[in-house]
């Protein structure tokens, strides 16, 4: 009988590029699928114009009136970050970065494979150069896309590419690194394609990370179509801030994965990010959603340096966008708000409450009058205009009677004089 290796391979949790990075379990998965980009992906590739719609939602004046996420370091655990995109560039602490892909990598016909930096700085798959400008692109002239927490420092780390050549042992180490090199946020956009629990050391890493105060911020998974659900690792593990995907509409996106696990959801569908070499493309996928978590709690964390992950986690959750009093299996306690989670925090929450939105099976609060006003001045209120309104009539009535009066005088008075001399 067959078992499930110690360390499962991994795929990302949202590309569409190669459909690789199947787990290894008792027989080859494929990973799931996934929406295709709208365009067709180059890198280099051209610049979006625009600003995306992820961005137009928020404020961004007034959020980074509130923090811009400097000095606080995220790490990017992913297929590398390429620092050829300007964009990129001044955000990558390069001294920091590391590749923990095995080397004299090969395919399956024996040919080499490009294994890229020794520092993760070049990325040929281009997934984690999307990942990190969703947290931290600097602005640019010619493109209306900029991360959310601009001055906030990505430490590449690659541990994973095209072939699924990472897995869950190299993840691990790849964690640990991420804390020696005093990352404050950890982002991993990837996750074992079984719901099968990887062997402990996975978990111990996380563990260790978050014990030593980091937060790990970590994709949800793709597997949503036709709801289905399922556990997904590293998302579902105690401490870890498990994001799932949300569309237009604040509505959980099809692929997105359900389940008890999911604490925020995010915007996943169609997001324009940086690729490698310079430019832009756009991709769907949990992959997406949750860097964009990733930069709100890098400008959290930016503002408020003493809280801890917790706190940040609940923060998010607090102030995140839902029509239910409590979190569902869907997106969790709601669609991030970046705004509210920076401007409602006078001070630290250890856990979410279940007191916002409106809940299921009881209609809205009738809203406050405008000038909030009781209902005995409103009566007194309106009594006022319609004695008022009376007066006015009856006064325009009398004056209206005495002019018709003086007009007929002095009309017989003109009849009288008809015919004398002037």
């Amino acid at each position: 009988m067959s078992t499930v290796p110690s360390t499962p391979r991994l795929r990302r949790a949202g590309a569409a590029v190669a459909a690789a990075l199947a787990v290894t379990a008792t027989t080859a998965v494929p990973a799931a699928a996934e929406p295709s980009p709208s365009d067709r992906c180059e890198f280099p590739n051209k610049p979006y114009a625009g600003r995306p719609w992820a961005l137009q939602r928020v404020l961004l004046d007034e959020l980074w009136r509130q923090s811009t996420g400097k000095g606080v370091r995220v790490a990017v655990i992913d297929t590398g970050v390429d620092v050829k995109n300007r964009q990129l560039k001044p955000a990558v602490d390069v001294s920091k970065g590391r590749n923990f892909l095995p080397k004299n990598l090969k395919d399956e016909d024996g040919n080499k494979i490009e294994r890229g930096s020794e520092k993760g700085t070049s990325d040929v798959v281009g997934h984690g150069t999307r990942v990190a400008g969703i947290i931290a692109a600097r602005p640019a002239k010619d493109t209306g896309f900029v991360g959310l927490a601009p001055d906030a420092t990505i430490i590449p780390i690659q541990q994973n590419d095209a072939e699924g050549h990472g897995d869950t042992a190299s993840l691990a180490r790849a964690i640990d690194h991420a804390v020696a090199a005093d990352a404050d946020i950890i982002n991993i956009s990837q996750d074992t394609a079984n719901a099968v629990r990887p062997a402990q050391h996975l978990e111990n890493a996380v563990k260790r990370a978050t014990a030593d105060g980091r937060l790990i911020v970590a994709s949800a998974g793709n597997d949503g179509l036709g709801g289905n659900v399922k556990r997904t690792y590293p998302a579902w593990y105690e401490g870890v801030l498990a994001v799932a995907s949300s569309d237009r509409n604040n509505e959980r996106a099809p692929f997105s994965q359900s389940g008890d696990f999911v604490d925020v959801a995010a915007p996943g569908v169609d997001m324009i990010s940086t690729v490698p070499l310079g430019g832009h493309c756009s991709d769907n996928g949990t992959s997406f959603s949750a860097p964009y978590v990733a930069g709100v709690a890098a400008l959290i964390k930016s503002k408020h340096k003493n809280w801890t992950p917790r706190q940040i986690t609940a923060q998010i959750q607090q102030t995140a966008e839902r029509s239910t009093s409590g979190p569902d299996r869907l997106v969790g306690w709601g669609v991030v708000d970046p705004v509210r989670a920076l401007t409602e925090d006078d001070h630290p929450i250890e856990r979410p409450v279940a007191h916002e939105g409106v809940q299921r099976g009881k209609a809205p609060s009738a809203a406050k009058l405008h000038l909030d006003e009781t209902p005995e001045e409103r009566t007194a209120r309106i009594a006022t205009y319609v004695a008022v309104g009376a007066v006015v009539v009856v006064a325009g009535l009398g004056g209206a009677g005495v002019a018709l009066r003086d007009g007929r005088r002095r009309r017989r008075r003109s009849g009288q004089g008809a015919g004398r001399p002037s």
